[in-house]
């Protein structure tokens, strides 16, 4: 005799896979195009597929094109963000990084143009602050943790702008000191 499998509980969280990731352009965008799916620090593997990315594109861009990128990817992530945090179930998942993407690529746009060094500082800078969460990161960070999807109907969308918003203010505080810097 065997036992029957058990039933899967349909409000679990779910653990994002490559099957998931491409299931919806919005997972494919909120989870980094795979960098998200890392099994390790996820935000420093999107950060870094940010900074590659961004290496790649700055032959072909200027200021108009990138303000324009910035205009599409803020409310694209926001977007993004909420319905993937929503399909997997939790508020703020770890592997949803492209609030990582956007924040580093402002970050480098602002502190453009600049070398290697001042790049690798603005990483450093940015995962601090992202990792610490000091300050105007930490109440970003936890402004939309409290919400309910069971009674509040806009929950995910809030949770999607809350992803996004405390990344936001971690590039500002990463690029208060590199703008300091080059003032100096």
């Amino acid at each position: 005799m065997t036992t029957p499998a058990p039933v899967p509980d349909p409000s679990a969280p779910l653990r994002p896979s490559w099957r998931f990731m491409l299931r919806h352009p919005a997972h494919l965008i909120a989870l980094g195009f795979g960098s998200g799916l890392s099994p390790r620090a996820p935000g420093t593997a999107g950060t870094l597929w940010a900074w590659l990315v961004f290496v790649l594109l700055q032959p072909w861009m200027n200021d108009l094109r990138w303000l324009l990128l910035m205009l599409v990817c803020l409310p694209l992530g926001w977007w993004a963000c909420s319905v993937t945090a929503r399909n997997m179930r939790v508020l703020d998942p770890g592997s949803i990084v492209w609030d990582e993407v956007v924040a580093f690529w402002l970050l480098l746009w602002l502190v453009a143009p600049s070398g290697w060094m001042a790049q690798l500082a603005a990483f450093a800078l940015f995962r601090f602050f992202d990792a610490v969460k000091l300050g105007p990161v930490a109440w970003a960070d936890q402004l939309f943790h409290g919400v309910d999807p069971h009674t509040d109907r806009r929950a995910w969308i809030k949770a999607g702008f809350g992803i996004m918003l405390d990344d936001l203010i971690a590039a500002a505080c990463a690029a208060l000191p590199m703008i300091a810097w080059r003032l100096a």
